[in-house]
């Protein structure tokens, strides 16, 4: 008799919303938060189809528990609650860019680094704005970098944020 062996796939549930910079694309597995990304189509196609290749992960619309969770720490981030985030996070990428992800963690709200502090290929590539908070690296003459979203919503990231002192 013949066997077969069956390759069991994640799954990652998808959701949009709105927040006060526009509409946002979160997706997550079920280890956390795998993407947040603000909503440019072709920007989140590309972003899914590295999470689909590297997670083995079939992708599908759906509600959940950690989008609620994630959709009201958001929000109290926009009122100035909240300075920190406390929900689960899946970094998807080489080990050098998970790495340099985990840094931009460290950096405090409110502050800002470098871009001669950082690496910006791999910040770049950073699949989960605001929560992994790439708006806080800085070129060297002091101004957003502009990819993930854009120089605007970084500036208004950094504005919320410094405006709290």
């Amino acid at each position: 008799m013949r066997e077969y062996k069956t390759q069991i796939k994640e799954i990652i549930t998808t959701t949009t919303f709105s927040t006060p910079l526009g509409e946002m694309f979160a997706a997550a597995s079920k280890k956390g938060i795998v993407m947040l990304t603000f909503f440019t189509h072709f920007h989140i196609e590309a972003k899914i189809e590295i999470l689909k290749n590297t997670l083995n992960a079939d992708v599908i619309p759906a509600n959940g528990e950690i989008f609620e969770v994630l959709k009201i720490q958001l929000e109290e981030y926009f009122d100035k609650k909240r300075t920190t985030f406390e929900i689960p996070l899946q970094l998807v990428g080489s080990p050098f860019q998970v790495k340099c992800w985990k840094e931009l963690l460290n950096i405090p709200y409110g502050k800002t680094i470098s871009y001669k502090e950082h690496i910006a290929n791999a910040n770049a590539q950073n699949m989960i704005a605001i929560l992994v908070p790439c708006h806080r690296v800085i070129s060297s003459d002091g101004k957003p970098l502009n990819y993930n979203g854009g120089v605007e919503k970084k500036e208004f990231l950094l504005k919320l944020e410094q405006n709290d002192k």
